[in-house]
């Protein structure tokens, strides 16, 4: 088990997309435990390895009681649209409603290398889609309305937590095919 520190909203890396994995060895199934153990703990429905200093395409989730992970996530999104309450643990203590497909195929890998596909709806969905907008440097404020994120904006400014010093951004041991990090 070993809970990783999450990083918060202004850690440049949840910014910055995410390498594709490469490398489906001991370190990769390392970060898988990492981040279930983690988003376990938080407790959180998703995590991605951007949160916890990972610049690597993977992610968790954790719906239904069932926890489950996929690498290099591929997304077929249904023209069918939910709206509801999102948060996310890099973002602590907020909410707000944010539109995302009702379902969703996502295709990938598990921590093997094992092509896998998910299909998923409702709160899966929602997970997934939130987990590989991280993965693309997305956060789920950025898709709110004007309205919705300028107030989002206003609680991060006057949350406890922002502007806190961020831990150093870690350099993944998995090989990245020549690109920086």
């Amino acid at each position: 088990m070993a809970i990783q520190p999450i990083r918060l909203f202004g850690d440049p890396i949840l910014r910055k997309p995410a390498l594709e994995v490469v490398d489906f060895d001991k370190e990769l199934r390392r970060l898988v435990e990492d981040l279930t153990d983690t988003m376990l703990d938080a407790p959180g429905a998703g995590l991605a390895a951007p949160q916890i200093g990972v610049g690597l395409r993977v992610l968790t989730w954790y719906v239904d009681g069932e926890p489950g992970h996929l690498v290099n996530p591929q997304l077929d999104l249904s023209a069918e649209i939910q709206d509801g309450p999102e948060g996310c643990l890099s973002i602590p203590e907020l909410t707000y409603d944010c539109k995302r497909a009702l379902s969703v195929v996502a295709r990938g890998f598990n921590m093997h290398g094992d092509p896998v596909t998910i299909e998923g709806s409702d709160l899966l969905a929602r997970a997934i889609q939130h987990e590989t907008d991280h993965l693309d440097g997305v956060l789920f404020i950025d898709r709110l309305d004007t309205d919705a994120r300028k107030a989002a904006m206003k609680e991060i400014r006057e949350a406890e937590w922002f502007g806190l010093e961020q831990p150093l951004v870690k350099i993944s041991p998995h090989a990245t095919r020549g690109l920086s990090i």
